[in-house]
């Protein structure tokens, strides 16, 4: 007995499902994600040549050394942390977070301990932040600051 002998064909993947998968994926994905918005501070930035500012009665003042150091009220905090100059700041305003903050920072200290310092006054509670700049014949021993200053709501200094 003889058998009739099948013809093979070339055996195809068939892709359309495959792509339809993908497409429904992609629209899902895109339909499910949330975006978040990052937060950023608005800063205006001072200039080193404006006039000598007002001194503000009862405000703080944070410098920030070259080394990264921190001092409140030319007082050298012990260590360099968020949380230690977050409460030097409480201790030094006697808790009252309405008082102004002065942050200076020495040219040569890097953006870290400056951001830093921004968090810890900000975490702490004080809103009113104002930024110094500081001549660069000026000595970084805690000298008063030239200022221009920024606050960090938009408004005018304190």
């Amino acid at each position: 007995m003889k058998f009739p002998r099948r013809t093979l064909e070339d055996p195809a993947i068939n892709l359309t499902p495959l792509i339809d998968v993908v497409f429904l994926l992609l629209i899902f994905f895109m339909v499910t994600t949330t975006f978040t918005r990052e937060t950023r501070i608005a800063v205006n930035l001072p200039e080193a040549n404006a006039e000598q500012a007002e001194s503000v009665p009862n405000q703080l003042e944070v410098l920030v050394s070259q080394s990264g150091r921190y001092s409140v009220n030319d007082r050298l905090l012990p260590g360099n942390d968020l949380m230690t100059l977050g409460r030097a700041l409480i201790d030094a305003a006697a808790g009252d977070r309405s008082t102004p903050v002065l942050l200076i920072a020495d040219a040569e200290a890097t953006h870290q301990s400056v951001v830093t310092a921004m968090d810890a006054i900000g975490q702490s509670g004080f809103s009113r932040l104002s930024i110094a700049t500081r001549r660069a014949d000026e000595n970084s021993d805690g000298a008063a600051a030239d200022d221009g200053s920024a606050d960090n709501d938009g408004g005018a200094t304190p």
